[in-house]
């Protein structure tokens, strides 16, 4: 919902927004309206999808309030706190310069957008703006509540060179966290919001990419269901920098547990079990080098995030990274459980040449199967999940989809026909039919139809 509230924001020339959370209907009775489909490039709220009340919308028993931060804002970032510093200046925004803005401004505007400590601040991070420049330069003790509260001045030079708008980014809020997991990066996830910590409910494994993403805590290696309980119930894309920026409802839906990586993750890679191999150094993330990476290293990685042996590993993969280089070479035997557990030495040469960050392909879990049908590649659809094989439903729209992600997963060719079997409340799965695994599609927790899929592949494998 957080892209849709930041339209809200936006169509009023009111800046970010700051806070956003449902309540009851009002006593008037009038039915309410969710808009959704905003996408983020959108000009107006006007070319969203709009979902009135009703079966899968507001259902008539809530609303959304909305705080927008009305005089400052930050734009062309990647999430809500981080951009462009603009601040209103008689009904228009104006970038603010670099010289004018220091550390304690910062402060205080993460501050008022919700954020965390500022941990970037320079000219022409995102953008140099297109119209007017602020032309007060600011003076904050950093404890103010908003930026237009702190005191002014006239700016000594009145101009702003190009690439001096400033940019800032801030933390992300410590308003999530995973607790009874036995480390800060495994648990239930939980939301601080009104003066109390709430369970997040959820039902794939996009919310689990975000939280591990939030938190700085690698990717994720696995996702559990719990009992279902009214909670906030989220939908992310998995590309969002923090879970503020995701859907949002107020619904039954089952708790989320989720096992991050905590010290290495795979970037930019086409699925959970692919990408740039990178490794916690100093809170900052740090590209691996190929040459202090091999098979064993690469067998001990694909362990740790469940997925299959390696396939394939090479330098320049899935890119550089903009970061720095880990400076040590990995020695793993190849049967620890986790990356860090293995010996390391120091890097024989100190360099590590463009296009040398080692990208690894793990291959797809044995975590799917066909059975009943004769052979591997047709059968009903079976998902292990938590300790046992459960059947997997899809809607009849996404039967389809779903079938052809669980073709490609098993190595089985193309789809030749799928069937629907008896409704049953299992592992429901929607997807967009090019995920490399089950795993990747969003998940559902409903009374679904099973599914019987033949692919066209050897079925006598």
């Amino acid at each position: 919902m957080m892209i849709e509230v930041r339209f809200v924001c936006r169509e009023l020339n009111c800046g970010n927004p700051v806070a956003e959370s449902g309540g009851p209907l009002l006593e008037d009775g009038r039915r309410r309206v969710i808009l959704g489909g905003c996408y983020g490039n959108e000009s107006s709220i006007r070319q969203c999808d709009i979902v009135r009340g009703g079966p899968g919308g507001c259902n008539g028993r809530t609303y959304h309030h909305v705080t927008c931060s009305e005089s400052v804002r930050l734009v062309g970032g990647s999430g809500l706190c981080s951009g462009r510093v603009e601040v209103k200046s008689n009904q228009s925004w104006a970038s603010v310069c670099e010289a004018d803005f220091d550390r304690q401004d910062a402060e205080v505007v993460c501050g008022e957008l919700g954020c965390g400590v500022p941990a970037a601040l320079q000219g022409g991070l995102y953008g140099g703006g297109e119209g007017q420049t602020w032309d007060k330069e600011f003076q904050c003790k950093g404890k103010e509540s908003l930026l237009l509260d702190c005191d002014t001045s006239d700016r000594e030079n009145n101009t702003c060179l190009p690439g001096n708008a400033v940019g800032l980014t801030c933390s992300e809020p410590d308003d999530v966290r995973l607790v009874g997991g036995g480390s800060r990066c495994a648990g239930g996830v939980e939301w601080y919001e009104q003066g109390e910590w709430r369970t997040v409910g959820a039902e794939d494994w996009d919310v689990a990419a975000v939280v591990c993403r939030q938190l700085g805590c690698g990717s994720t290696v696995s996702v559990l269901l719990g009992d279902t309980t009214r909670a906030f119930r989220l939908s992310c894309y998995g590309s969002e920098s923090s879970l503020r920026e995701c859907s949002r409802s107020y619904d039954l839906s089952p708790g989320l547990t989720v096992i991050c990586s905590e010290s290495v993750r795979l970037v930019d890679g086409a699925g959970l079990c692919s990408g740039r191999v990178e490794v916690k150094s100093n809170q900052s993330w740090a590209s691996v080098c190929e040459a202090d990476f091999d098979r064993q290293d690469a067998e001990v990685v694909c362990v740790e995030f469940g997925c299959g042996a390696p396939a394939a590993l090479q330098g320049g993969l899935y890119g550089e990274g903009e970061g720095q280089t880990w400076d040590k070479e990995f020695q793993c035997k190849g049967n620890e459980s986790l990356l860090l557990d293995c010996d390391t030495s120091d890097r024989k040469n100190n360099t590590c040449l463009p296009g040398n960050a080692v990208g690894l392909t793990c291959s797809e879990p044995d975590d799917v199967r066909l059975v009943g049908g004769g052979s591997r590649c047709a059968g009903g659809v079976e998902w292990y999940d938590q300790g046992e094989w459960r059947i997997v439903g899809a809607d009849d729209w996404n039967q389809d989809n779903l079938a052809a992600v669980v073709c490609r997963q098993l190595g089985c060719g193309s789809t030749v026909s799928v069937l629907p079997g008896n409704i049953t409340r299992g592992n429901g799965a929607s997807c967009s039919g090019s995920e490399p695994s089950l795993r990747d599609c969003y998940r559902m927790y409903d009374l679904l139809p099973g599914l019987t899929v033949i692919c066209s592949g050897n079925n006598n494998r």
